[in-house]
């Protein structure tokens, strides 16, 4: 019985470690496709800076070629230290791809078009619209419409739930070309839509956007990793130029 007991804790503690969202990820294989060039190196932030700084915030690290928000000391709604990163660069016409995962109950986002314009804007999402980073089954804005991972973020609900649950990577891509967009979350074409046509500005206006004139109007930003006060991590981010 002795034995038999060792045995068993043994084992649950082995499935704690391997469920441990801030173990080693598991390597999945680099993308190969022409024409992708990576946007984080996997050891250093180079090409990043924290919205509105010149540096990047300590409480993101880098860990194991992965990106990490070190939510352990708090400040409001995000983490102290902390803060959107952006891309050094701005983009226009591009193919973005990267994976994500959060801890239970995690809520974080993909930004993108985002500018930087002193003192006018605030928050990356004053300006660009977002792909919804979430736990649907653990975070209460998936009980909210266009709010699931996947997303256009309050401004078009997914096609399906293709997300998978909290801990393991899901792969994200953003296409932006021309004005087409497409959102893709693990192969599925959750979200296709056209950008700054009349219908465009009419999703704008029936969501909590609406007073900001400059939302979703640019054709060419930065590319955000959203701190909403939740553990995320992030990898393997590589764009194209279309």
């Amino acid at each position: 019985m002795k034995f038999f007991l060792t045995a068993v804790a043994i084992t649950a503690a082995m499935f704690a470690c391997n469920n441990n969202t801030a173990q080693t990820a598991v390597k999945m294989p680099a993308s190969n496709n022409d024409g992708f060039v990576k946007l984080f190196d996997g050891k250093t932030f180079n090409g990043w800076h924290t919205f509105k700084r010149d540096t990047v915030g300590s409480a993101w690290k880098v860990v194991d070629g992965m990106i990490y928000l070190d939510t352990s000391k708090k400040e409001g709604w995000q983490v102290k230290d902390g803060g959107d990163i952006v891309t050094d660069e701005a983009f226009e016409n591009y193919h973005l791809k990267l994976e994500w995962r959060l801890a239970p109950g995690g809520n974080s986002g993909i930004i993108f078009n985002v500018q930087e314009d002193g003192n006018k804007f605030e928050h990356t999402w004053h300006t660009g619209p977002e792909m919804q980073v979430l736990d649907n089954d653990g975070h209460s804005d998936a009980k909210i419409y266009k709010h699931k991972s996947g997303d256009l973020y309050d401004l078009i609900a997914s096609s399906k739930d293709a997300s998978k649950p909290a801990g393991e990577w899901n792969l994200a891509e953003i296409i932006c070309n021309n004005g087409k967009l497409d959102l893709f979350l693990n192969g599925v074409n959750v979200v296709s839509t056209t950008m700054w046509d009349d219908n465009w500005k009419q999703l704008i206006a029936g969501s909590k956007f609406k007073g900001r004139a400059d939302f979703g109007a640019y054709k060419k930003g930065r590319i955000a990793l959203q701190d909403h006060g939740n553990a995320v991590w992030y990898r393997n981010i590589i764009i194209k130029k279309l």
